[in-house]
């Protein structure tokens, strides 16, 4: 009877690929705990969605990889054109002996090669549900399977994880998607409809990725740079649930390739140009930026060039585009690393926020400040010496803000004791660039926030060095009643300019103006 059923299925394997990697060894860095805590992981989020459905993907499916896809594709064409296909149940792995499971495996795996249309909820219900069933059978003999994976089996493994996941992501309409960044956060994301697969799906790749029993030297020849480029190519999905799962499945790959490792780093490097200078829109910019925190805090001292040059094209301009505060907490972990790790990139680092500081946007002002803080920190006394007086003079522009949320986070510096002493041990410098800032909040500024923490800033100043404060208030008083009989010159020049202009208008006659008074006017 078994013999029966399984006859009823087609019997073709794919080809092997023939973009294959030899030769080099790979090494995992991920120990067991890791390993274990990201399935654990993976595991809660599909106990958390399954059973929803969702709608907002178009899941076509796409032709990924170079190994041979002719059956899946036959079978889809199938379905596409409204026939229905022959998807019947095979039996359960505890149904055969153990000679015949590895066989029995390799059907199960195509017949889940088969994708259906999700965005239509009544059609192909049965079949939907047995694939799912059988997914979900995969998933059990991934992880509890004893003996290395043939190579056949991960042939197979990588087309059906091929024929799932690798497909066309669609958008709603252009105009529909507002690119500020505060709306882009309240928006809603799409859903896939067909996520209740695509899970499953997922969760089986990242644990035959993470299984011992998976041949990193053999399957580098399957999940390839090919392989690698359209998991990437994923990342731009609106389905956070699915992000999610490419940041730990993509991780679990860096780990345990090590010949992967600059080819991956490098392909994010290129998705990051691709946002900066050409789209400004990219929906899985924040957990890119996750996976490398934690490759970043592995690198070793002293620091590669390539990883500096990393810092300097793509790091420190992802500051630019306005949609940073989507991202803006991973992307400030992942410069605060390079810093605790050379603490001579401090500098290099600040000076690259002096160059993206924004001019008009005063809430990705107060991002900003909150990210120099954290560099701040982590900065020793000489780096802070060689950028303090461009620093503070961006530090005293915020703190003259008109708007309140600057001008306020620009004083919270201060609350910072590392930073507060960096600038005690530099206040010759420092104080005379931010006195008039601070001298101006103090008397004049609208918010009484604001002129509260001036004054405590200007009372630690003052008594640290009472000489100095004394000599930088002279300084700004005598500056003040210059700036003051010039602008009273100016005043009184354009009042004789109208008196005589008043005097000719009747006869009509040209208003000549004297040298002296052009001169005078001019250097008022």
């Amino acid at each position: 009877m078994i013999k029966q059923i399984l006859n009823r299925l087609p019997r073709k394997l794919s080809r092997s690929s023939d973009n294959r990697e030899g030769g080099g060894s790979s090494t995992s860095s991920s120990n067991a705990s890791t390993s274990s805590r990201s399935s654990d992981l993976a595991s809660n989020h599909y106990a958390n969605s399954s059973g929803l459905t969702f709608s907002g993907f178009n899941s076509t499916p796409y032709s990924g990889l170079n190994q041979g896809n002719k059956f899946s594709q036959a079978v889809n064409a199938k379905l596409n054109g409204n026939m229905v296909a022959s998807f019947e149940a095979l039996p359960s792995f505890r149904d055969v002996p153990n000679s015949e499971k590895q066989n029995l495996f390799i059907r199960k795996l195509n017949l889940c090669c088969i994708v259906f249309d999700f965005t239509d909820l009544t059609k192909n219900l049965k079949e939907k549900d047995l694939k799912r069933q059988t997914l979900l059978e995969l998933v059990d003999y991934v992880s509890s399977t004893n003996g290395k994976f043939q190579e056949i089996v991960m042939q197979e493994i990588v087309k059906m994880v091929s024929a799932n996941l690798f497909r066309a992501l669609t958008y709603p309409p252009r105009e529909n998607r507002v690119l500020e960044a505060f709306d882009l956060e309240e928006e809603e994301p799409s859903m896939d409809p067909a996520w209740p697969h695509l899970q499953v799906v997922y969760e089986f790749l990242l644990r035959f990725v993470a299984s011992p029993e998976t041949d990193a030297k053999l399957v580098k020849r399957y999940i390839d740079h090919s392989f690698v480029l359209r998991l990437l190519d994923l990342f731009d999905s609106e389905d956070p649930r699915e992000r999610e799962y490419l940041k730990t499945v993509l991780h679990r790959i860096y780990g345990k390739f090590m010949v992967h490792r600059p080819f991956i780093r490098k392909a994010i490097n290129n998705i990051f140009f691709h946002f900066i200078f050409e789209i400004e829109k990219h929906n899985g910019i924040a957990e890119l930026l996750e996976i490398l925190g934690s490759i970043i805090n592995g690198f070793a001292l002293p620091l590669k060039e390539e990883h500096k040059l990393f810092l300097v094209r793509a790091l420190i301009p992802l500051h630019k585009p306005k949609c940073i505060p989507m991202y803006h907490q991973q992307l400030s972990y992942c410069i605060t690393q390079f810093v605790e790790k050379d603490c001579k990139l401090a500098d290099t680092v600040i000076r690259g926020l002096l160059k993206y500081w924004p001019i008009t946007n005063s809430s990705k002002e107060v991002v900003f400040l909150g990210e120099l803080e954290e560099v701040l920190e982590a900065t020793q006394p000489a780096e802070f010496q060689r950028s303090m007086v461009p620093l503070f003079r961006q530090i005293g522009r915020c703190l003259s803000s008109s708007h309140f949320q600057v001008a306020e986070r620009a004083l919270f510096l201060w609350n910072n004791d590392h930073i507060e002493n960096l600038i005690k041990q530099n206040r010759k410098v420092i104080l005379p660039i931010i006195f008039p800032s601070l001298e101006k909040n103090a008397r004049n500024h609208w918010n009484q926030a604001v002129q509260s923490l001036t004054l405590n800033v200007q009372k630690i100043f003052s008594d640290t060095d009472p000489e100095l404060f004394e000599e930088c208030l002279h300084k700004f008083e005598e500056d003040e009643a210059r700036e003051n009989e010039v602008k009273s010159k100016r005043e009184a020049t354009w009042k004789r300019l109208e008196g005589i202009a008043a005097m000719k208008a009747a006869s009509n006659e040209p208003v000549l103006i004297s040298p002296k008074t052009t001169n005078r006017k001019l250097s008022g």
